[in-house]
């Protein structure tokens, strides 16, 4: 609002991370995998829409003060407008992906698409859940909004978008038994999202990069695996909706005398 450019700020951000990754990851160090800015934009455009909007969530009830004081109205409507504004700057950023894919004529896979609509339904219940709660806790507790952003950076690296899945999730023990780790990592609810993404719009398995040689990068589930996880995903957004919902309707008497 009031600025020259609009909502292009919104296409400038993966744009930024998009050069800085690429060429820190793959001009660099050498990331290995094929068509690399595909790769890096099919999990990071998911994960600017979870941590944008909620972190925008978070905020929402103290950056609206004036509003809360004055004005009757669900206060919940505050964080969820929030997440409802990140997913507008989703579908633009969006664009910026599928221009790419346009350009360069990438194949996605067709069949993985469906899951697509799924993912990101699990994905903005988990935000808008997590950011009511965080929301009617930072009215109280200034400190929320400032622990969310180290907590989103180390959130960003417990992701697989920048590396592969299979680097952490793909490891066995001696016995070919799947570790504690790697069940630590699929518990990461975001991750189930980004991988479907990378499915769906990366589309390969395997690294055939004749440098890096042949390995797998995502894991080989059916659409039956990819499902189960997002459900997980959307378990785990719907109970924190309903445990933030409870909090926040508990706590919104006292937001005028706390704000």
């Amino acid at each position: 609002k009031n600025s020259v450019l609009g909502f292009a700020w919104s296409l400038l951000n993966p744009l930024l991370y998009l050069v800085v990754f690429y060429v820190a990851f793959d001009l660099i160090l050498g990331s290995g995998v094929p068509a690399f800015p595909i790769w890096l934009l099919s999990g990071l455009l998911v994960w600017n829409l979870f941590s944008n909007g909620l972190a925008s969530a978070t905020g929402s009830v103290v950056g609206n003060a004036a509003l809360v004081k004055k004005v009757a109205f669900p206060r919940e409507v505050l964080p969820l407008a929030a997440v409802g504004s990140a997913l507008v700057h989703f579908f633009l950023q969006g664009l910026v992906l599928f221009s790419v894919l346009a350009v360069v004529r990438w194949h996605v896979a067709w069949s993985y698409l469906p899951l697509v609509p799924l993912a990101l339904i699990a994905l903005l219940v988990l935000a808008a859940g997590l950011g009511i709660l965080l929301a009617a806790v930072n009215v109280r507790l200034r400190d929320t909004q400032h622990f969310l952003e180290l907590a989103l950076l180390a959130w960003f690296w417990m992701t697989p978008i920048v590396y592969q899945f299979q680097l952490v999730g793909g490891r066995r023990t001696g016995s070919g038994a799947v570790p504690w780790s790697t069940h630590a990592f699929m518990a990461n609810p975001v991750t189930p999202v980004v991988l479907v993404f990378q499915r769906a719009i990366y589309g390969r398995v395997f690294n055939t990069n004749a440098a890096a040689g042949t390995g797998q990068m995502l894991p080989t589930w059916g659409i039956g695996g990819y499902l189960a996880y997002l459900g997980l995903t959307l378990g785990v957004g719907l109970v924190l909706a309903v445990v933030g919902l409870r909090v926040f309707g508990r706590s919104e008497a006292d937001f005028a005398e706390e704000l």
